[in-house]
C-alpha cells in the first residue's frame, strides 16, 4: 500500500537535511520528499515577494510527482508552500505551515514601506543574518560554535550533529556554511508584503497552522491574519520558532494529527488506501 507524498520545504537557512529525525518519525506515514535547499539555484534567484521561489517550488511539484501531494513548510517553507497552494492548487492535497505567520494589515504595510525605503537589511532578522560568521578551522570548532548558543542548545541530541552533516562544505580555511549567508540575508529582506492579497477567503487549498509558544517571529507578526486563513486548523504547542530542531516527535506528531484534519478527518490508514486505489 503505498503512502500519501508528502513534500516538505525548510526554513531560511537550514537545508532539508536539518530536519532527519523530524522525517523519521513521520517515515512510516508519509513518502516525503525535500528540495536540498531552496534560495541557491541561479535559475531562481531570490528578489522581492519571492516568485521566483515560488516558480522553483512549483516545478520541483511538477517534475517529482503526478498527483497532488501534501505540503508541509517551515518558516520560509511555509509561506512558499501558502504562495504555491494558492497558485497551482491542482498541485496541492493540503498545506501544513510550521511557524509561518502570515503578515497582513498594518505590519505588511511597514515593511512595504521599509523595503521602499531601502532599510530592510538594517532591521531583523537581516541586519543579524548579513554579519554572522560562515568561516571555522573544522567541523568540531563549528560545532562547538553553535552548541555554546541558546538557540541551537534548545535542540534535541543529534540535531546540531545533522546540522553540521548537511549544513556545512569545504572551505580553504577550513569549513563554510553551504547555505550562505549572503542568500539568507536576501531571502530576509524581501519577505512578501503581498500576503493579505492571497489569504482572502475562501482559500483553494485546506491549508493549517502550527506555531511555537515561545516563536519571537510568530510573537511579532501576530496572529490574527493567521488565524483567520485556517479556522479550526490552528494549534500551539510548546517550543520556539524552531521547534521542529527543538522537539522532533512533538512536531511530528502536531504534523501527523494537523494533515489527518485537513483531509477531512480520515485516518492515515484510509488515506493512504484511498490513495492506493486511485
Amino acid at each position: 500500500m503505498s503512502k500519501p507524498k508528502l513534500h516538505f520545504a525548510h526554513a531560511n537557512s537550514y537545508p532539508a537535511g536539518v530536519y532527519r529525525q523530524y522525517f523519521a518519525l513521520l517515515a512510516d506515514d508519509f513518502d516525503i520528499q525535500a528540495l536540498d535547499m531552496h534560495a541557491h539555484n541561479p535559475s531562481y534567484p531570490v528578489t522581492d515577494g519571492w516568485p521566483r521561489l515560488v516558480d522553483e517550488y512549483i516545478n520541483e511539484l511538477t517534475t517529482r510527482y503526478t498527483e497532488p501531494v501534501i505540503l508541509v513548510g517551515h518558516s520560509l517553507g511555509g509561506m512558499l508552500s501558502l504562495m504555491v497552494a494558492h497558485a497551482r492548487p491542482d498541485l496541492v492535497r493540503c498545506v501544513v505551515m510550521l511557524d509561518a505567520p502570515v503578515v497582513a494589515g498594518w505590519r505588511a504595510l511597514a515593511w512595504r514601506l521599509i523595503k521602499l525605503s531601502g532599510r530592510a537589511n538594517s532591521v531583523a532578522p537581516a541586519k543579524f543574518s548579513i554579519r554572522r560568521r560562515n568561516v571555522w578551522p573544522s567541523a568540531e570548532a563549528a560545532y562547538q560554535h553553535f552548541a555554546g548558543k541558546d538557540l541551537f542548545a534548545a535542540w534535541a541530541p543529534g540535531v546540531l550533529a545533522d546540522y553540521m552533516d548537511s549544513g556545512l562544505k569545504p572551505h580553504p580555511d577550513g569549513v563554510q556554511l553551504r547555505f550562505t549567508r549572503e542568500q539568507e540575508t536576501k531571502v530576509y529582506a524581501t519577505l512578501p508584503h503581498h500576503l493579505p492579497k492571497l489569504v482572502r477567503k475562501p482559500f483553494p487549498a485546506p491549508i493549517g497552522f502550527i506555531g511555537g509558544i515561545d516563536s519571537w517571529e510568530t510573537s511579532q507578526s501576530g496572529l490574527g491574519h493567521t488565524q483567520a486563513l485556517v479556522g479550526e486548523h490552528f494549534r500551539i504547542i510548546p517550543g520556539g520558532h524552531l521547534f521542529p530542531m527543538e522537539n522532533p516527535a512533538a512536531a511530528a506528531e502536531a504534523t501527523r494529527e494537523m494533515i489527518a484534519g485537513l483531509l477531512g478527518g480520515e485516518s492515515l490508514k484510509t488515506v493512504q488506501k484511498s490513495q492506493a486505489l486511485a
